[in-house]
């Protein structure tokens, strides 16, 4: 790594491999990875932890401060897992007291514009198209995929394997395996096509299906329903991941569509 043109603190930890392109600048108290190339004009700031592997394109700003008023200069963190792809002008806020980090997982692509604030807590595998924002303090599950230019309200939650359509308000929590549409955002099936490619059986996607059924298309109420499907359905990890969810769930969950205004 010999960049002329880029600057490194010398307090930053730079493995040897990485390339850091021109016009670049690197704060004190950063670590990153083996592998990793980062482009042009990218900034980061004092507390990023990146991985290995990743790609960090021009224009993205990654640790820097809060957009919280009341952030009050607390040593705080962003943490990029490996092979994570972050395109042209990304955004991604380091935490506050309520987490003290932010976190991305392994193997994310998140493309350009998107920003990712404060205190979020993201999974692996997942994949948010332009312009998605997610505001603070939200948790995205593994194998998410938010389609161009949505929009998460703080403290969300977003289970695994969910797919949320372009330009959707995500202002209730999204169960695990379902996709996600409409104004206001409702439940309109199981993301099939996404558990199809991950290896999830027909009978799988069924038994996931049936239990969504119970809770979107019987006129329950979640609770009602909740107390159905663990008495009715065999216990298998889908089944209780899903009623975990519902009874975790902070903000509600959102809407079946035939519910939905």
């Amino acid at each position: 790594m010999n960049q002329p043109l880029a600057y490194v603190h010398p307090g930053a930890k730079i493995a040897k491999n990485v390339v850091i392109e021109p016009f670049t600048t690197i704060h004190n108290n950063v670590i990153i990875g083996e592998g990793t190339w980062i482009g042009s004009n990218v900034t980061i700031m004092e507390g990023a932890r990146i991985g290995k592997n990743c790609n960090i394109f021009p224009g993205s700003v990654i640790s820097a401060p809060p957009q919280d008023l009341k952030y009050q200069g607390e040593d705080t963190i962003v943490q990029i897992g490996d092979n994570v792809t972050i395109r042209e002008c990304v955004t991604i806020n380091k935490g506050t007291v309520d987490r003290m980090k932010t976190v991305i997982g392994n193997n994310c692509l998140i493309m350009a514009y998107c920003h990712i604030a404060h205190d979020c807590i993201v999974g692996n595998n997942c994949i948010f198209s332009n312009n998605s924002t997610l505001a603070g303090h939200i948790s995205v599950g593994d194998y998410v995929v938010l389609a161009g230019m949505t929009a998460v309200h703080q403290f969300c939650a977003i289970g695994n394997h969910a797919f949320v359509t372009g330009g959707s308000l995500v202002r209730k929590d999204v169960p695990p395996y379902v996709k996600a549409a409409r104004e206001p955002l409702s439940y309109v099936g199981i993301n099939s096509v996404g558990l199809r490619r991950r290896g999830y059986t027909t009978e799988k996607i069924r038994e996931i299906q049936n239990v969504y059924r119970i809770l979107y298309q019987k006129n329950y109420n979640n609770s009602q329903a909740a107390e159905i499907i663990e008495a009715e359905m065999e216990a298998t990890p889908e089944r209780d991941e899903i009623l975990q969810f519902i009874r975790d769930s902070q903000r509600g969950i959102m809407k079946g569509y035939f519910s939905a205004s």
